[in-house]
């Protein structure tokens, strides 16, 4: 069968080469001019790196498969990583159970609650228990106030800005569990994979084996509609190519931008895909010439401070990888209506560098060498309470259709482990379909 699939990211080209290799036509659509989404790369200093941060954990189990498959398993790094926390103008160690009892903005009591929150979360299980509380109430009554206000809050107003008090209980697990359960046994610091070169080999590998075995990958090929005859998907409309037939789609988007290429779609579906809300991503990239700090990962607790993290990259992998360059990532998600969505870099730039100095007070804007800006519109979706009554299905309305984006992770947060499990699980869905509407046999045979 023929299948048009649109969207070039982990999820898309994983779906794609699933389907492909049992024998099914596969045709790629991404409007960008190389493929990867959220896990596209750049060079910096000769170095390849990816336009938003990334790193994977122990229990990322489908990158590491994934890795092994396409002969990367040799490339994947795992190292210490190193956290920290700036409050007050001050950074704090947070990596072990010795730098927590060290973390004096709160007290001795509520330090000891934060590791006694962070060890019973990492061994809970039961996530559906948590679907009708937010992050905020939870957070208060077993950590206490103090803790929410000066750890968890600002982090959770850094990511979901007003949204913050209407997080899911659900979404802050997920975050908790997974971030512990990094660290193995207790006290043991936490380790971190990373694939030398960046993960833009996977995307490579991803893309190579696709076109190897007889599918097409077509970048700057923008869907513009999907073609819906009969209440079924026969195909989609590319800008400037015309269409392209196929027995089914898959669409690898937003919720919001399916129903601009398929506004066919009614009901309840439509409904949930219009409740859907995300936060952008806003990610500036500097290549400087010397280190801000020592920390990998900085969590930012000041409300004047405008990012979110400073991820400072080359403290996780050396500069020599990047000409000597130090790559220090500004991350941000903001409302829709955030002037930082149509900011030039220029701007951003602008904006955060005086922050810069609080952080390091040697800082100097002679040291920064490059920047860069990337944006996605749907970096994070909202998750609020009870929200599995939410998700979409990947069966749309509409026969022969199919969503998978990352409303539809849940309980998980947005990830490459959860995109390649994604792209998995709707490639199944697809020729399970198949199989019993008599278009062959599951195994595209």
């Amino acid at each position: 069968m023929n299948v048009a699939i649109i969207g070039g990211g982990l999820a898309g080209l994983t779906t794609g080469y699933e389907l492909a290799k049992v024998g099914h036509q596969v045709t790629i659509l991404e409007k960008r001019s190389t493929c990867g989404g959220q896990v596209g790369t750049f060079t910096v200093g000769g170095g390849r790196l990816e336009v938003f941060y990334h790193h994977i954990f122990w229990g990322d189990g489908e990158v590491i498969r994934l890795a092994s498959e396409f002969g990367l398993a040799d490339r994947l790094q795992w190292l210490d990583s190193r956290v920290g926390f700036y409050h007050r103008g001050k950074i704090y160690n947070f990596v072990t159970p010795l730098d927590l009892l060290r973390f004096r903005p709160v007290s001795l009591l509520d330090r000891l609650r934060l590791g006694l929150v962070g060890m019973y979360l990492r061994r809970y299980r039961d996530w559906q228990r948590l679907e009708g509380l937010t992050a905020r109430e939870w957070i208060i009554r077993w950590a206490g106030r103090r803790n929410y206000e000066v750890v968890w809050g600002p982090l959770l107003r850094g990511k979901f800005g007003e949204m913050a008090d209407q997080v899911s209980m659900v979404w802050f697990w997920g975050k908790i569990h997974q971030r512990f359960a990094s660290r193995g046994r207790l006290g043991q610091r936490e380790k971190l994979g990373y694939l030398r070169g960046s993960f833009g080999l996977m995307v490579d590998a991803l893309v190579e084996r696709i076109q190897r075995i007889g599918g097409h990958v077509l970048t700057a090929s923008p869907a513009a509609r999907i073609r819906v005859e009969g209440g079924r998907a026969v195909g989609v409309d590319v800008v400037g190519q015309g269409m392209i037939t196929a027995d089914r789609v898959i669409a690898t988007v937003p919720s919001s931008t399916l129903l601009g290429l398929a506004p066919e779609i009614s009901g309840d579906y439509r409904r949930l895909l219009e409740k859907a809300r995300y936060q952008w991503a806003a990610c500036l990239v500097l290549a400087i010439s010397q280190p801000i700090s020592p920390i990998y990962w900085l969590n930012i607790s000041d409300p004047s401070i405008p990012f979110v993290a400073a991820i400072e990259h080359t403290n996780f992998i050396s500069p020599a990888e990047y000409g000597g360059k130090h790559v220090l990532y500004l991350t941000n998600y903001v409302a829709p209506e955030s002037p930082l969505t149509t900011a030039s870099a220029k701007e951003v730039l602008k904006l955060y560098l005086p922050h810069l100095k609080k952080i390091n007070p040697s800082f100097q804007e002679r040291w920064v060498q490059e920047y860069h800006l990337f944006r996605d519109p749907a970096g994070q979706p909202m998750v609020g309470v009870n929200y599995s009554s939410n998700i979409p299905a990947y069966r749309t309305p509409i026969a022969g259709l199919y969503l998978a984006n990352t409303t539809q992770i849940y309980p998980q947060d947005r990830g490459m482990n959860y995109s390649l499990r994604l792209g998995l699980a709707v490639a199944r869905a697809v020729l399970g379909d198949m199989g019993r509407e008599g278009g062959g046999r599951a195994d595209g045979q």
